[in-house]
């Protein structure tokens, strides 16, 4: 039987030198205490301060608890228009929410998921946060241990939860590059309500009280006030408090292009001056960097020999862009990209399957790779045809 030989493919020769964090003439400047900005395209870190020094994440923690919603959606437990029981403890009386960020709900009505969703994105609504965990969990404690889990399922190693609204507690905690890899599996995992983030205005139209119908007049205004600043702005959520002052977690997408950003321990002047923030931080990426990207999912990237299989080749592709980020302006020389793979694999392969490695290099070093995976599935022979290759083998070495 013919032996895996290790196989590299020479797929294209491109200028520029990628995926580190780039060197540029000018380096960005913040008084927040925590930055993080990455291409999202190529995961390539552009700037961080203190990216990985845990802090409390304010209202910017209710995008885990809107992630661990999603999935439930995704994975068709609830529909937008799944009702949501309010407890004595989302009631607008209950003092803890006098001072915070609310929809404004009383104890024993019940609300749509839709409308508990727009409620935590646009109005930070920590009432929101607590329906929902109640509903998925019975309690907002047991409903922290879920986020655990989901944080730990998308490689948040770091972060700590105590509750779902963000409300100070102590075991609330999270890097600015973790809520960057948050903001990044949300935006890529749920496609079909990631849009919602971009929402300006709600107005929530089944108020229970006089005093919540007041409230409900003068609250409509997503306080993620970039979205009104920053042409191709589309979310996700901002937070602050009066001892840890603002943060934001923020993706644009301008001229195909979409970057990730994360602010927190800012002390500015207000959602105003956040958002100004936030802007300078993106459109530094945009102006001291650039991309491109090279293959798409699906996209067929070299085709390895298959052993036993009913077909003589399988596509490999990759499971996400496989993209490269340079600084401007870069120097000419050279990033290679090759494809590095184990020939022939053997069969059976199922989609997914792992062949190899697609890999950018410069100057000798490694400086993006991705996982090839088939796209297709190749069965494998029966044993009769099988025995009929062993003997070819052995009589012509092929």
């Amino acid at each position: 039987m013919k032996a895996n030989t290790l196989f590299s493919v020479l797929l294209l020769l491109v200028s520029g030198l990628a995926n580190a964090a780039p060197a540029t003439d000018t380096e960005f400047t913040t008084k927040a205490k925590s930055v993080f900005l990455m291409d999202y395209d190529s995961g390539t870190e552009i700037v961080a301060k203190d990216a990985d020094v845990l802090m409390p994440p304010s209202s910017m923690i209710k995008l885990m608890t809107l992630a661990v919603l999603f999935d439930e959606i995704k994975s068709g437990n609830l529909t937008m228009d799944s009702k949501l029981p309010v407890s004595e403890n989302a009631d607008y009386k209950n003092p803890l929410w006098y001072p915070a960020s609310k929809i404004c709900l009383v104890a024993g009505q019940e609300i749509t998921v839709r409308d508990a969703i727009l409620g935590l994105i646009v109005l930070s609504g920590g009432d929101a946060s607590v329906v929902v965990a109640e509903k998925l969990a019975g309690s907002e404690n047991a409903f922290t241990a879920k986020m655990t889990a989901k944080a730990r399922s998308i490689g948040m190693e770091q972060s700590t939860f105590g509750n779902a609204s963000g409300l100070p507690d102590p075991n609330n905690l999270m890097t600015s590059r973790e809520l960057a890899i948050l903001a990044t599996h949300i935006i890529g995992d749920y496609p079909d309500i990631y849009p919602m983030f971009a929402t300006k205005r709600f107005e929530f139209g089944d108020y229970k009280s006089d005093w919540c119908r007041d409230w409900g007049r003068t609250h409509t205004v997503n306080y993620n006030k970039l979205l009104f600043t920053m042409p191709g702005a589309d979310g996700l959520k901002t937070g602050h408090t009066d001892s840890g002052g603002y943060g934001m977690v923020a993706s644009a997408k301008v001229g195909g292009r979409r970057l990730v950003g994360v602010i927190n321990g800012f002390n500015g002047r207000g959602h105003d001056a956040l958002a100004a923030e936030m802007k300078k931080l993106l459109n530094y990426g945009y102006t001291t960097t650039s991309h491109k990207i090279y293959y798409q999912p699906g996209d067929t990237v070299v085709a390895v020999p298959v052993w036993y299989g009913r077909v003589d080749t399988v596509s490999a592709t990759v499971e996400k862009p496989f993209a490269v980020t340079l600084p401007k302006p870069v120097p000419m020389s050279s990033i290679r990209v090759l494809a590095r793979f184990n020939e022939p694999a053997p069969a059976p392969i199922a989609v997914g399957d792992k062949l190899g490695e697609i890999i950018a290099e410069y100057d000798g070093r490694v400086i993006a790779h991705a996982p090839l995976v088939a796209a297709e599935r190749v069965q494998k022979v029966r044993f009769f045809k099988r025995l009929v290759r062993n003997i070819s083998v052995m009589i012509r070495g092929k």
